[in-house]
């Protein structure tokens, strides 16, 4: 049995980990913002107040997880807006890089002492943060802050390696999530996806770009 974190837990793909994960024996911190029903029901270990752009919030997280080992530190929290060149709204933007980029940096970063050698950091982010893919333009909050946290995963892979610490960058896929309006493959799909990658995550495979089905990304 690991111990795995995840944050964002209150909907979507977050909850969906921590449900799978939860019915096949893992212990599973979930960490949100508020508890939602749904997040109640799973009896996951449930850390709430846990707002990841904020120092109080990740410092919450660091408390309830004193003294204990992250096997699986799952960087999920994220949020998407839809800029055009048209219609810029810079705070808009601002706002996605604290929560997309800067938020798993900062705590992955807080959580350090709770990793060890073996331990895995995936990093959620989007195949929208691939500059060679973008053949449409537009989302540029979206795709510059999963760019940025691209390039973060990276270092972080880099920096981590010697302490046996592996790190994974992961596109969940088109997913029918709130955030995506319901359009995608369903979200229990997604999650078993990721959960395969995450598993098979070797420090061979630390700071590669992938789709949850397997499928390497370009950056």
């Amino acid at each position: 049995m690991s111990l795995f974190v995840v944050t964002g837990a209150g909907r979507g793909i977050g909850l969906e980990l921590c449900r799978q994960l939860r019915g096949r024996g893992e212990t599973v911190v979930a960490a949100c913002r508020r508890v939602e029903p749904a997040l109640a029901a799973l009896g996951s270990e449930v850390v709430d107040g846990v707002e990841v752009t904020d120092d109080a919030g990740i410092a919450r997280l660091v408390a309830a997880l004193a003294g204990r080992r992250v096997d699986v530190l799952v960087n999920n929290a994220g949020i998407l807006a839809r800029e055009s060149l048209d219609d810029l709204d810079v705070d808009s933007i601002r706002r996605q890089f604290e929560v997309n980029a800067l938020a798993p940096l900062r705590v992955t970063r807080a959580l350090l002492p709770n990793l060890g050698e073996g331990s895995k950091v995936a990093i959620l982010t989007s195949r929208m943060g691939s500059i060679a893919d973008n053949g449409s333009g537009g989302y540029y909050g979206y795709r510059m802050s999963k760019a940025a946290v691209n390039m973060a995963g990276v270092s972080l892979a880099r920096d981590l390696r010697g302490r046996g610490i592996a790190v994974l960058l992961l596109h969940p896929g088109m997913v029918a999530t709130e955030m995506t309006g319901g359009s995608g493959i369903p979200v229990q799909e997604s999650a078993a996806n990721l959960i395969a990658r995450i598993d098979s995550l070797g420090l061979e495979q630390s700071g590669t770009f992938h789709h949850a089905d397997g499928q390497p990304l370009p950056w």
